[in-house]
């Protein structure tokens, strides 16, 4: 299993930014893949940015420019720098793993984004 733990969120005014991080244990040499979800109140889960083992990135449309994502192997941990952010940014972010052959999933406990206007 893969165990995820996020960090850095936070209140932030408009214009900010903040930088998420996700640390990640256990069967970690399982891991395919590393991304970042949110989910704002009434309103479905849904995918920020992920990047795979070999480094490849993919962006939700609403964060193009604006949010980069990254990883550090030796660390184990994926980070979410977000720039430019704005009150429909605020949300709860989640850190996701798809881990093993079977390409389960795991997710963090997520971290409150609030951005103020």
């Amino acid at each position: 299993q893969v165990q995820l733990v996020e960090s850095g969120g936070g209140l932030v005014q408009a214009g900010g930014s903040l930088r998420l991080s996700c640390a990640a244990s256990g069967n970690i040499f399982s891991i395919n893949g590393l991304g970042w979800y949110r989910q704002a109140p009434g309103n479905k889960r849904e995918l920020v940015a992920n990047i795979s083992s070999g480094g490849t990135t993919n962006y939700a449309d609403f964060v193009k420019g604006r949010f980069t994502i990254s990883r550090d192997n030796a660390k184990n941990t994926v980070y979410l720098q977000m720039n430019s952010l704005n009150p429909e940014d605020t949300a709860v972010y989640y850190c996701n793993a798809v881990y093993n052959t079977y390409r389960l999933a795991a997710w963090g406990q997520g971290t409150q984004v609030t951005v103020s206007s």
